[in-house]
């Protein structure tokens, strides 16, 4: 019988009709392959329905096998997994699903299992498991860590894993995989199967994603398939042009200045998303924008991850409501629910990437045939330029790739040590399903042995303590017998290693949010900063709370977080290459270009424009010293690398030290005495040759290692955030995993969690394959040194973010800059 003849369908049709919707193609197409038992994955745009596609295709399977008694089977078990990235989406997803059972007639319930979930709901859950689960990975480990889990997972039909693309190519991601595994495994015992499906918006390597979420189903063509939504996704990019284009651009300079363009966007849309890339700067463009317009309070709030999450529910709820106009957030609201749709959407700054880009415009108009609306407020005058090259970008359908993680120890030491709390595990037949992974496909039977004998001994520098031997095997079975253990590894679950967070707290009221350690702990009683929007005062820090009072101080300090600089894609840094090309051979028909014009005319005049197939320096003598500015236009991550990488070489010819200072499009390398680069030599510069020996030497890699091995170790179980009834300060925390280090490195140097920080060092921190690539690439380039007598438009943000080494305060850093300028300009 062909799908559409049969009941579900029938019905799903009939509830989609009530409600004004119409299945798109690759939504049957989706429920066509849920009824044959095949597993896959979704890709369609953003506010397509692809959540609809997977969970109404079970719920219309499920009709078809129940044609009879579907409105009164209940209490039936867990039925539908569905994995989500972020808490966030949790409740919208939740809400969403229920109202369509409940309308259906189908008496499921939907739960939701994770970090902000009730003792009391979880104890009911566990009394009555809902037939759909709502989690994230870290609590679906929790799940796994739980007595008698494999009864909670026999019943169920399908898993579905949300946002596949965020989880792709990260640890989170990793813990999926292993979960799955497991399920499956559980499930193969009892002669049983279900089906596993990927929603995923667009990576530019798609294909090896669903390889990695699908890997025990590839080879059989048969029991998975690709779903591609053949829609187009219509997306309008407007930018915001600068009043007055100052000549000389740098860092941030523009985008407060142009807060009243913002301003009459908010009010002149029903409602607004305002995208910052930091938490930082999230706080600072609230407090302006409510300076600038008073009238806006209670129309207007903020969300980031520090905020308490009673808060950024409540922010949610009334976004959705249409009780307020506007929201500033970060990456916290990037991913959405479909038909929850803002008018609008402002990035502010560069995206630095397009998938991010895209994925933030399709916030705006999230819903079918809708056109997503998103204005790019530069930060400076040059970032004019990455907009036009997001523009050609969209056109060309264009997205970042990801590469997946492989042996990734300190995930599989912690999941083995989540599977030994509960029910054991036997490493014959655990191993088989580890190795089912698209992560541990080829680990080998060595590094198996060393992590077992770590979880039983604590492998060859630890077998003398008591602590690290957490292991015990009981007739073939190795279980974690220790009350004491099981609770510490159970409150330290997850991948996301962080800087130590405190929660604030009103000294007579509600909790607020979060901050950093690092931070709160230079204030002294009375300083004042900035926190959710409100300004207050520190009173005291007691038992890892910050006790805070209103203030009604005229200067606040904004709090900054660490790892909030993003950089640049290289898919992005590509096409800024090429976007930089067309000015000088092709100008394309962009507003963005005409305003840019007299900015690029100086810089033609004063150096050179670089085109797609050539590397720009410039050197440059001033008061300051010997400046040597590189623009590979490659991204800040990358070019910390490759500036380490020529100071060193350089300094092989010529005994000179240097300061360093970077941004997405370039860095510079500034000397109190002559810096040695020419056309003789500088194509040696950007050899590959002896990379990973010098990269070593550039940069002290074992100091970077070091660094990692304290997020490696916290996740391996070695050393722990969060003990029973207290926190571990974050230097105590770097000391602990700082000695283990050392002890690995001299007693047990092929331990493979060692080995693991410096490959993450190399493959991820220094994105050693693609500095190879981009060295290739500048090799097979023309490289055009130039020596202008004056900064030039692209060195000025450089320079100017260079002036941040000497500590100037905001206030003083401006008006050196401003200096700067009418010198430069002749004024």
């Amino acid at each position: 019988m062909k799908l559409q003849a049969t009941k579900g369908y029938k019905i799903i049709k009939e509830w989609m009709q009530s409600r004004q919707m119409t299945p798109f193609e690759f939504q049957e197409e989706t429920w066509e392959a849920i009824a044959k038992n095949k597993s896959g994955i979704v890709n369609a745009p953003t506010g397509c329905g692809k959540t609809f596609s997977v969970f109404l295709g079970l719920l219309i399977h499920y009709i078809n096998q129940y044609p009879d008694s579907y409105q009164h089977r209940k209490n039936i078990g867990l039925q539908l997994l569905w994995i989500s990235p972020l808490r966030a989406l949790a409740k919208d997803i939740g809400n969403s699903m229920q109202q369509m059972l409940n309308e259906a007639g189908i008496p499921w319930k939907v739960g939701i299992r994770n970090g902000d979930t009730s003792t009391s709901e979880r104890l009911k859950q566990k009394k009555q498991i809902p037939e759909i689960l709502i989690t994230t990975p870290e609590s679906l480990h929790l799940l796994l860590a739980q007595k008698g889990y494999p009864q909670l997972f026999s019943t169920l039909q399908l898993v579905a894993v949300d946002e596949w693309h965020e989880l792709f190519g990260s640890k989170r991601g990793v813990q999926v995989e292993l979960a799955l595994s497991r399920i499956k495994g559980l499930l193969r015992d009892i002669q049983k199967d279900c089906s596993i499906w990927g929603i995923s918006a667009t990576i530019g390597n798609l294909d090896e994603a669903a390889e990695v979420l699908l890997v025990a189903h590839v080879a059989d063509k048969n029991s998975s398939q690709f779903i591609r939504a053949k829609l187009d996704k219509k997306i309008k990019v407007s930018s915001i042009i600068p009043d007055d284009l100052t000549k000389y651009p740098w860092a941030g300079h523009v985008g407060l200045s142009l807060i009243h363009h913002v301003i009459s966007i908010i009010e002149s849309s029903e409602s607004t998303l305002i995208f910052i890339n930091t938490r930082g700067m999230s706080e600072r463009w609230y407090q302006e924008i409510l300076n600038h317009a008073p009238s806006l309070a209670g129309q207007i709030a903020l969300h980031h991850g520090s905020i308490d999450p009673e808060l950024r529910n409540w922010v949610e709820d009334a976004l959705h409501q249409h009780k307020l106009k506007a929201v500033v957030c970060t990456a916290s609201l990037d991913l959405g629910v479909d038909f929850r749709p803002v008018d609008t959407v402002i990035q502010v700054g560069s995206p630095k990437g397009i998938s991010r880009f895209l994925q933030r415009a399709g916030r705006s108009g999230h819903q079918p045939n809708a056109t997503s609306h998103i204005y790019f407020l530069p930060t400076h005058a040059l970032e004019l330029m990455e907009s036009v090259a997001l523009q050609e970008a969209i056109k060309e359908n264009l997205a970042e790739h990801k590469d997946p993680l492989v042996l990734c120890a300190d995930v599989l030491l912690q999941y083995l040590q989540t599977l030994a709390i509960s029910e054991g595990f036997e490493p014959e037949q655990i191993i088989k399903e580890i190795q089912s992974t698209y992560c541990y496909q080829h680990i080998t039977p060595e590094e198996w042995h060393h992590l077992l004998s770590f979880l039983v001994h604590g492998g060859k520098a630890l077998q003398e303590y008591d602590d690290y031997q957490k292991v015990i095997i009981e007739n073939g079975i190795y279980r974690i017998k220790s009350r004491k253990l099981a609770m510490r590894h159970r409150m330290n679950i997850g991948t996301i290693v962080s800087e130590q967070m405190l929660k604030v707290k009103f000294q007579n009221g509600g909790y607020i949010g979060m901050i950093e350690e690092w931070f709160i702990s230079k204030l002294e009683p009375g300083d004042s900063f900035i926190i959710a929007g409100q300004k207050v005062a520190l009173v005291q820090i007691k038992e890892m709370m910050v006790y805070v009072k209103k203030s009604n101080a005229a200067k606040s300090i904004v709090p900054s977080w660490l790892g909030g600089r993003m950089s640049l894609s290289a898919n992005l840094g590509e096409k800024l290459r090429q976007t930089f090309q067309s000015v000088l051979h092709d100008p394309l028909n962009y507003p963005e270009f005409k305003h840019l014009a007299e900015l690029m005319e100086l810089q033609k005049n004063r150096s050179h424009i670089p085109g797609d197939q050539e590397l720009l320096i410039e050197q440059h003598q001033s008061k300051e010293g010997y400046h040597l500015l590189v623009y590979p236009f490659e991204g800040r991550q990358l070019h910390e690398a490759l500036s380490a990488l020529l100071a060193y070489r350089i300094g092989k010819f010529k005994n000179i030290s240097f300061s360093i200072a970077m941004n997405d499009y370039g860095f510079e390398l500034l000397s109190d005495q002559p810096i040695p680069v020419d056309a003789t030599n500088v194509k040696a510069l950007f050899s590959d040759e002896h990379l990973f020996e010098d990269i070593q030497k550039s940069v002290n890699a074992t100091e970077m290692a070091k660094r990692k091995f304290r997020d490696i170790a916290v996740i391996g179980g070695l050393i722990f955030q969060v003990l029973p009834g207290q926190q571990k300060k974050a230097k105590h925390l770097q000391a602990s995993a700082g000695l283990l280090f050392n002890v690995f490195s001299e007693y047990d140097p092929e331990n493979p969690l060692l080995r693991q920080a410096f490959q993450e060092v190399f493959e991820q921190q220094m994105e050693e394959r693609r500095l190879r690539a981009a060295l290739k690439r500048i090799r097979e380039s023309q490289i055009i040194i130039t020596h202008p007598e004056r900064f030039t438009p692209m060195s000025f943000p450089i320079i100017a973010d260079g002036l941040n080494r000497n500590n100037l305060s905001t206030e003083k850093l401006a008006e050196r800059i401003k200096r700067m300028q009418e010198q430069l300009l002749g004024r």
